[in-house]
């Protein structure tokens, strides 16, 4: 008996501004080709689609569901999946990417079970069902497009919107709405996930591997398969890049940054960011004062595995 075929698995990373964590893509480079991609995707933050024509398919390796015009998607980070337009069409996109903890962090709003979104993994609606929601996700698009004087105020509130919608979506979905993830698709997703939660903390590899029911020399290998690196390496590399947000946004001292995002001494820090960034953190600080995360290497956590 053959084995199955693996599924190729792409890890995207978006850096998003500390200032206000949320990016739009826009316009008409994002047609979606007829061409099924030779791997998944998935992304570190929330992705939120709106489909402006044609239709096609989103594929998430083990099962897929049908897309057209007037339809939105939102997608849970670290979820894997592709999409691709049928056969002789181009359907035109928009998408909105977010970090909701980051995005919401001065703010007290949360679901009823205590968490933003806690039980979405993916959703896909449409404005004929979901218009209000459907028309907050446009106005998002088109206040981060045109920028005018005090947009961040009006998407901010745009957000808020969206959020509550959302919320009430994942309270009253039916089952064949909500998926869960697949593990034998992306066994490390539960890792992945406490890793964005508790990057400040300090855990043994042992809990992640618990958490994604698998032995530790197994865990280490798939992690390393999937993402490139170590399970520690993809901690450090997570901390140094809040750090960098930290750096460029704030007056606080390379040791309370340091402690800030779960190093437990400013020299580990140290060797954990020259490693990383190749320089100090104090001369990266130097030479991005002006708040913009310009790296000298390629975008922190920016990795490629298979799966």
């Amino acid at each position: 008996m053959s084995k199955p075929k693996k599924v190729i698995t792409e890890y995207r990373h978006y850096d998003l501004s500390p200032d206000f964590p949320l990016l739009v893509l826009h316009g008409e480079r994002w047609h979606i080709s007829d061409v099924k991609a030779d791997r998944l995707h998935f992304h570190n933050c929330l992705e939120i689609g709106v489909c402006h024509t044609h239709e096609g398919r989103l594929d998430f390796g083990d099962h897929s569901v049908t897309y057209k015009a007037g339809d939105f998607t939102l997608i849970a980070r670290n979820y894997p999946h592709t999409t691709y337009s049928t056969h002789g069409g181009k359907s035109l996109w928009s998408y909105i990417f977010v970090d909701l903890d980051e995005f919401f962090k001065s703010r007290v709003i949360m679901s009823s079970s205590g968490s933003l979104l806690p039980s979405l993994s993916y959703y896909i609606g449409n404005k004929a069902t979901s218009p209000k929601l459907y028309s907050y996700i446009l106005a998002v698009i088109e206040e981060m497009s045109e920028k005018q004087p005090d947009y961040t105020t009006c998407v901010t509130g745009l957000m808020t919107a969206i959020l509550v919608e959302i919320t009430r979506l994942c309270e009253h979905e039916s089952p064949a709405q909500k998926a869960i993830p697949n593990s034998s698709m992306l066994s490390i997703h539960p890792a992945l996930n406490y890793i964005h939660d508790n990057y400040t903390q300090q855990f043994p590899i042992e809990l992640l591997a618990d958490m994604c029911h698998l032995s530790v020399t197994h865990f280490r290998r798939t992690f390393n398969t999937i993402m490139g690196i170590s399970p520690l390496e993809f901690i450090n590399n997570t901390r140094i890049e809040h750090a960098c947000l930290l750096l460029s946004s704030t007056d606080s001292s390379i040791l309370e940054i340091s402690e800030l995002v779960g190093f437990h001494s400013v020299s580990s820090f140290n060797r954990a960011f020259v490693k990383l960034m190749d320089i100090p953190p104090r001369e990266w600080r130097k030479n991005n004062s002006n708040g913009e995360s310009v790296m000298k290497k390629k975008s922190v956590l920016e990795y490629r595995g298979w799966l």
